[in-house]
């Protein structure tokens, strides 16, 4: 199967089930940007519970501006406050110590285009989960693919469906309890070496 998805801020679980069940990868790379998607948002478990962590963009005054185009906005130091969060969210799960290394250098430097620091961030994913994926992109916006699975639309963040995936441990369950699809990080760094067999055992909505 070969999916299409948009490259999103540190996937969401949704999207990383439809990743390991593909054979092949293809990118979106000519939609427009909008807002309260995954496209610059990722949410975590927080102390409290689901907590967002999002990207400041550098709004355009056109009407539509291509996603691809979209520049970061690093006036605020979001990088370190994303980073902190992280840490006080997952430095006492299973497997923070043994992936969060890899994440550093993504906060550390600063990115223009948050398309480009997207595709970043799936590289460092890919790699933890060691993905062995073949990835494309799109030559040009298509409203349906026939050779392709479309995945497009779990990029939406606001009109999600029940996906009932399997339970794993998170870190504040005992307070909070379990919170479904959050960032692949939150399965990442409490899973570890086991979250991509996790990923592959999981079952999609059929009409997603």
């Amino acid at each position: 199967m070969k999916a299409l998805l948009h490259p999103t801020y540190f996937p969401s679980i949704a999207q990383c089930v439809a990743i390991a069940k593909a054979e092949d990868l293809v990118f979106e790379k000519h939609d427009n940007f909008q807002k309260q998607t995954y496209r610059n948002r990722t949410y975590i478990y927080g102390a409290n519970g689901k907590l967002q962590l999002s990207i400041p963009i550098i709004h355009s005054h056109k009407n539509r501006q291509l996603y691809k185009d979209v520049k970061i906005s690093n006036t605020e130091k979001w990088q370190q406050i994303h980073w902190k969060s992280l840490e006080a969210a997952y430095r006492t799960s299973p497997f923070f110590e043994y992936y969060g290394d890899e994440f550093i250098p993504l906060f550390e430097k600063r990115h223009e285009f948050i398309y480009d620091f997207n595709l970043k961030c799936f590289e460092v994913v890919s790699d933890c989960l060691q993905l062995d994926l073949d990835i494309n992109f799109t030559e040009s916006y298509q409203t349906e693919h026939d050779d392709l699975k479309d995945f497009r639309p779990l990029v939406n963040a606001r009109k999600e469906p029940n996906f009932n995936f399997e339970n794993y441990r998170q870190v504040f369950f005992d307070k909070c309890g379990y919170i479904d699809n959050l960032s692949v990080l939150d399965l990442l760094f409490n899973e570890g070496t086991n979250a991509l067999t996790y990923l592959e055992n999981q079952e999609l909505p059929t009409h997603v």
